[in-house]
């Protein structure tokens, strides 16, 4: 649908639990001869602290993936993207973050007068994926498309964006698989790798996991230019504000739709307060960070490595019609049907809302009787 961000907040509101994503299963990764886990870094705030990353990575092993790629790396290497590109921007601000497709829908549909101040360097799960599938190319000899980059993801909208990923003529990553739908699994796996030490070098860092909450990046940028918001109701009422240029002495907005990052995702399991206060302890016990080099990311950055490969465009709703008399008719048709309607968004119907009902029914996609009150 159009209207459609993939926010997940059906999801969540749901109490009869009818409304559920279509995920990617284990199963459906048949096809890959090697199949690579890129864990969020909200996997780790779904167990206790002492659960440190290098026992889930071996725990994701016995769950049939081949290897586990690292994100801190990406993380890090992004965050010094983003810095650069911050600092040596010259356009309207402040920037907005795009590594939550579900701010980049928003405001491709709702805010496309804004699309140009959307940052344009790619999240770190795709630069992760990219890596990840030249490093098991290179040890195994297979070619890329024989290697499945697999997420686990917190969200549906990061399902979503690799089918239709903006910014990019094709997404890197090849699958999503929810941690709700493997997190049971998983925890077997862990009780059953018990106290078995990982190597940690090259896992996970602090800085890294700081990306499963609010406030993670960039963390060098002046403070007093940058700030971060979750929630989607919140982060519309920032961009009301951008858009209305109340905020041009920002340089930088971090924006998540979920609360407190992606650790509040519908598809994870933990409470996302508890979640994030999880996060938190575990990145006291990492390696600080950084997990890269920043001569060599910034070299790779001034050869275009971290930059979307294509512009961001808007994607506006579409008109009632295209002629505006006809428009205005059809709008006052919508209002009077609307009139008749319920108005508790039930969803019988198929759509979202009543609101969206009437609209399918003036544009000759739904018919009134679709709606169980107007039918009786």
């Amino acid at each position: 649908m159009d209207c459609c961000i993939d926010c997940g907040e059906c999801i969540k509101v749901c109490t009869q639990g009818v409304i559920i994503p279509l995920t990617d299963q284990m199963a459906d990764l048949s096809q890959y001869q090697c199949r690579v886990a890129i864990p969020s870094p909200a996997l780790y705030a779904q167990f206790e602290p002492e659960v440190l990353p290098g026992v889930i990575f071996a725990a994701l092993k016995e769950c049939g993936f081949d290897d586990v790629e690292c994100l801190s790396r990406a993380c890090d290497a992004v965050t010094t993207a983003t810095e650069i590109y911050v600092s040596e921007y010259r356009g309207q601000s402040p920037l907005i973050s795009s590594f939550c497709p579900t701010v980049v829908r928003l405001v491709q549909v709702e805010y496309p007068e804004l699309v140009n101040q959307m940052l344009p360097i790619l999240s770190p799960r795709e630069i992760s994926a990219r890596d990840a599938k030249a490093r098991k190319s290179a040890e195994t000899g297979l070619p890329t498309d024989l290697i499945g980059a697999i997420y686990l993801t917190p969200c549906p909208a990061k399902m979503v964006s690799i089918l239709e990923h903006p910014g990019m003529e094709r997404s890197y990553l090849d699958a999503a698989v929810a941690i709700s739908d493997l997190f049971q699994t998983l925890t077997a796996a862990v009780a059953r790798v018990g106290e078995i030490e990982e190597n940690m070098d090259g896992c996970e860092t602090a800085s890294g996991v700081s990306w499963a909450f609010l406030g993670g990046l960039p963390r060098s940028l002046p403070a007093e230019h940058t700030f971060t918001v979750a929630g989607l109701q919140n982060v519309i009422r920032i961009l009301d504000d951008v858009e209305k240029g109340r905020l041009r002495n920002y340089s930088f907005i971090e924006c998540h739709a979920c609360p407190e990052g992606c650790v509040g995702g519908c598809l994870t399991v933990e409470n996302p307060y508890v979640a994030r206060a999880k996060a938190i302890k575990l990145r006291q016990q990492l390696p600080a960070g950084p997990a890269v080099d920043r001569e060599s990311v910034e070299r790779r950055y001034r050869q275009g490595e971290f930059l979307m490969d294509e512009p961001l465009t808007p994607r506006p709703l579409r008109p009632l019609d295209d002629d505006i008399s006809k428009a205005i008719g059809k709008m006052k048709e919508r209002d009077r049907l609307l009139s008749r309607l319920p108005r508790i968004d039930c969803g019988a119907c198929g759509a979202p809302s009543c609101r969206a009902f009437a609209e399918d029914v003036v544009l000759g996609e739904a018919a009134d009787e679709n709606c169980l009150f107007l039918r009786r």
